[in-house]
């Protein structure tokens, strides 16, 4: 009870059950009515006398002189708070006599309340009903595309050609689908080296007709290389990106037709079978070498390269413009899958078999020349004789071979200058591009010098009556 009213008279007015008087002062609903305590929440109408402070054991206000003089109060109290008022309805709110032990007098209260009771089997089968219609909504939210196929294999393909597949693309969803080939996880690239893509990224407006996405495989002289060696394998997997949708998997694969071009000559020398018979997986290779198996000692130069050789000097060194005019594409591939599979050689121009020569020596993994076979100080007429001697003498053996059976067909060409109008000059320069490392852009002016002295040697070998 507020002070403000004496300690005497709270006495009175409580033992004479004069509640008016007292309520107003209750510090509790002065608090709460301040908005300092207890905010929210109901409290029943204060119907019964104060139950606090009482001689224990009795009904009598504690009054003794030997204790301290308190003001009677309200200290027991029942408050609730709900969420929605009339879910909460009091029936009664009062003070019990009993039992009668302590200086407090309880108090109870009966209430009708209505409880939340949540029906595990309802409540799944309405999260699973919210499911579907969110679910619903995505599908139709989010964007979707329909691929006629999502596996592409090339088959067999060859080294120098091109093989293209097609995969429609079409939006089945609501929605406009953008869509972008991705590279993989710590990809750089979209695809392998050996393919390429177009196009690479799209727009699908819902209805409009499929997009077309073109694969194309080609095996080049690096990929050949790569292939040779076991560093690689024409299998892949492309990630088709939809921006706000989902990923889909392209599968690519494909079976590489050995070939003689972009191989080493020493493992060349080592086959007298066909190169296409040959297996790329370096453990069956291997056991292809094995005397046991059939296996024999090294040729002093590639099968291969002496078939090319030998047609070009029947098919008649007296050919105009031979080793310098191109080729028919057709036919140089034909004449690489004749070498390849060991086949007989149809009907081909002289240009043809001498494209297919430049194009197989060009494609060699390790050049027949090496970089640090170059000479080191410009070429003259004093010095010419000793670089070439060194250059002979430090060509690994099998590129010895090579080397002399190929300046030897170039001499034997001259020697028909008059009818196919080859020089030593167009000779040396055709032989040091394809016998040599090509040259690149980034190559310094050095560089640059060591390969004309290189062409000068190869006029002198070609020249000279001895090597």
């Amino acid at each position: 009870i507020d002070e403000s009213m004496p300690t005497e008279t709270v006495l009175k007015h409580s033992e004479a059950g004069s509640l008016n008087a007292l309520i107003p002062l209750d510090q509790l609903n002065i608090e709460r009515a301040a908005g300092r305590v207890f905010q929210e929440f109901d409290e029943g109408q204060l119907a019964f006398r104060p139950t606090y402070k009482y001689q224990p054991g009795t009904d009598v206000f504690e009054q003794r002189p030997d204790k301290k003089l308190r003001a009677p109060a309200w200290c027991d109290r029942i408050l609730w708070r709900a969420q929605v008022k009339n879910h909460v309805q009091l029936l009664t709110y009062n003070r019990s006599e009993t039992p009668n032990v302590s200086d407090h007098k309880p108090v109870y209260s009966t209430m009708r309340l209505v409880v939340k009771d949540v029906i595990a089997a309802k409540r799944e089968a309405i999260y699973e009903e919210l499911m579907r219609k969110l679910d619903r909504f995505d599908n139709t939210a989010l964007p979707i595309v329909g691929l006629d196929k999502d596996t592409l294999d090339f088959g067999e393909v060859r080294y120098g050609q091109t093989s293209t597949l097609k995969i429609q693309i079409a939006n089945t969803g609501n929605v406009v689908a953008q869509f972008r080939l991705a590279p993989k996880l710590d990809e750089a690239s979209i695809c392998k080296p050996w393919m390429s893509v177009s196009p690479t990224y799209g727009m699908l407006i819902p209805g409009e007709d499929p997009a077309t996405l073109e694969f194309t495989v080609s095996i080049d002289n690096t990929t050949a290389q790569n292939l040779n060696s076991g560093r690689e394998v024409l299998d892949d997997i492309l990630i088709l990106r939809l921006e706000g949708g989902r990923d889909y998997y392209i599968t690519v694969k494909a079976d590489y037709a050995r070939s003689c071009f972009g191989m080493p000559l020493d493992e060349m020398v080592m086959y007298t079978k066909a190169i296409r018979s040959i297996p790329l997986d370096p453990i069956k290779r291997t056991e292809t070498l094995d005397p046991a198996n059939g296996g024999t000692t090294a040729l002093c130069v590639p099968k291969e390269l002496w078939r090319i050789v030998d047609a070009i000097i029947h098919k008649g060194l007296d050919t105009p413009g031979l080793f310098v005019e191109a080729g028919i594409a057709d036919e140089v591939a034909q004449i690489r899958e004749c070498i390849d599979t060991e086949a007989q050689f149809g009907t081909y121009k002289a240009h043809s078999y001498a494209e297919a020569l430049i194009s197989f020596l060009s494609s060699l993994s390790t050049p027949v020349v090496l970089p640090a076979l170059f000479p080191t100080f410009e070429i003259d007429s004093q010095n010419i004789q000793a670089f070439s001697r060194r250059l002979l003498d430090e060509l690994p053996p099998i590129h010895y071979n090579v080397f002399v059976y190929i300046i030897s067909l170039f001499r034997r060409a001259l020697g028909h200058r008059q009818k196919n109008q080859l020089t030593a000059a167009k000779a040396a320069r055709i032989l040091c591009d394809a016998l040599t490392p090509s040259a690149t852009e980034q190559s310094s002016n050095h560089d640059l010098t060591k390969r004309t002295g290189m062409q000068l040697i190869m006029i002198h070998l070609l020249e000279t009556s001895s090597i």
